[in-house]
């Protein structure tokens, strides 16, 4: 976790390029409700967020803090992490506003940002970002970081809010979830403290207990992402991958920081064009981390549909 300051807020990434993007015609609205001195117009305090409508929530961040969840379906942390960002965004009653960016549906926004694996959380304040989080995080951590974030933009003259119409108990918004397995608890305590081999263990003892169970499938499947991609650096393994193309492990970091990262095409397009040079013995350890990347990300994907016709095409 990254600790908020105001001195984040220099040298942060340039987001210029979402700014003022074409938008689609937008449906007739109306008139919003009366507002506060202070408050500005919102849907609701948490947002769907696109490439085209990224500028709007750039502008809102003026007045008002917005955290930036950016998250991805086949992303198993991504789903443990973000009802806990709404739960504590909801609590704040107005002076926070969540965006949630899917980023496999708009790759622009997880450039802009750098994302390099996710889900990555980050705070606009003014229209700049600044790092909040990468990786599942627990809900008191959340907490703390959210208090800080208020902090900061206060002192960055950032102190206005949204309408927020949840009259009743934040906490009664969302049914309460069923207590995790004690082995996938195991193994989301694990990821929380960047263990991930102890959380590669716990979901292979589920697996070994139930080899039916799919959500530690996915588990597993996702923290060995997690695992292989843990202190690499980006600019170090492209580089080296550019250095060597036909070096399978090289290749194999790059596929995983894209995947990381959610550029799957991406990742899928330089094992399969790798697959196509390799010998018969490489040929085997491709094949075998395509299958694993395709099971990752989800059968019912489109894009691990075309990459497996593909792979299919190179075999025969």
């Amino acid at each position: 976790m990254t600790e908020i300051s105001a001195a984040a807020l220099r040298g942060a990434v340039d987001l210029s390029s979402l700014r003022n993007r074409p938008t689609a015609p937008s449906q007739p609205q109306s008139a919003p409700a009366a507002q506060g001195e202070g408050e500005q117009a919102a849907p609701d305090v948490v947002v769907d967020v696109t490439d085209q409508s990224f500028g709007e929530i750039l502008e809102l961040s003026r007045s008002v803090p917005v955290v930036v969840d950016l998250w991805a379906e086949w992303c198993g942390p991504c789903k443990q992490l973000s009802p806990i960002i709404e739960k504590v965004t909801r609590e704040q009653r107005g002076r926070v506003v969540l965006a949630k960016v899917d980023v496999d549906a708009n790759p622009q926004i997880a450039q802009a940002f750098r994302a390099q694996s996710i889900p990555m959380v980050v705070a606009l304040i003014g229209g700049q970002p600044v790092p909040m989080f990468t990786g599942a995080v627990p809900e008191e951590q959340v907490r703390e970081v959210f208090s800080r974030l208020l902090e900061v933009a206060a002192q960055n003259g950032v102190t206005g809010s949204v309408p927020f119409g949840g009259a009743d108990d934040v906490a009664s918004d969302e049914p309460e979830q069923a207590p995790l397995p004690p082995l996938h608890a195991e193994a989301f305590e694990a990821i929380e403290a960047g263990d991930y081999a102890r959380a590669i263990t716990a979901y292979e003892r589920a697996l070994a207990e139930n080899p039916r169970d799919d959500d530690a499938k996915a588990g597993l499947g996702q923290v060995r992402l997690l695992h292989r991609v843990q202190g690499l650096d980006l600019q170090q393994v492209r580089a080296a991958a550019a250095a060597a193309p036909g070096d399978v492990d090289a290749q194999f970091q790059v596929a995983d920081l894209d995947l990381a990262g959610g550029h799957v095409d991406d990742a899928f397009g330089r094992l399969l064009d790798l697959f196509a040079t390799a010998d018969p013995e490489a040929r085997t350890r491709i094949r075998e981390r395509l299958v694993e990347l395709f099971e990752l990300i989800g059968p019912a994907d489109p894009r691990v549909a075309s990459a497996r016709t593909r792979l299919t095409s190179l075999l025969f």
